[in-house]
């Protein structure tokens, strides 16, 4: 089975969790000194908090999950729970938020696994849009908002 795609992507997925990586960062890392009580905090109104931030990359891994099941999603830029509230997120708890957040990674990479570069290749969620670009897309968003996790770590390390 032709699968250097797969194995890339898998790779990538695992590294951006808790490997090592060209950028020297991961979630495990960017997370592991994050605590109940800074998880909530926007260190300016503009900035996203951490919980944030993690609620919005897991909402999209559960919705390109979904679409790799051949599930319909129903989640769009404009939906509420794209960019949830912390109020609401409070109520869900960091740690249940973070262990959601690995969850979905293993949940997408179990998935993944056993498949062919053809199921990436040449499978659309919708028409012109391939489960290859879909798993690419939902690796660069991590990487992004990863990113805008470690401005917002910076920021409240200083106040």
């Amino acid at each position: 089975m032709n699968n250097k795609l797969i194995t890339n992507a898998i790779t990538q997925l695992k590294n951006n969790q808790d490997g090592s990586n060209w950028l020297d960062e991961n979630f495990k890392k960017k997370l592991e000194n994050v605590t109940e009580k800074n998880a909530f905090i926007r260190p300016i109104p503009e900035i996203h908090s951490v919980a944030e931030l993690v609620a919005h990359i897991l909402i999209w891994r559960i919705e390109g999950i979904k679409k790799l099941q051949g599930i319909k999603s129903n989640v769009t830029m404009n939906s509420p729970e794209n960019w949830r509230t912390n109020d609401e997120l409070e109520k869900i708890g960091w740690e249940t938020l973070k262990t959601d957040l690995f969850n979905s990674q293993t949940e997408l990479i179990n998935l993944l696994e056993n498949k062919s570069d053809d199921y990436l290749e040449n499978n659309d969620y919708v028409p012109g849009y391939s489960y290859k670009y879909l798993v690419d897309g939902l690796i660069h968003h991590d990487i992004y908002h990863m990113g805008q996790i470690g401005i917002t770590l910076k920021l409240l390390n200083k106040n």
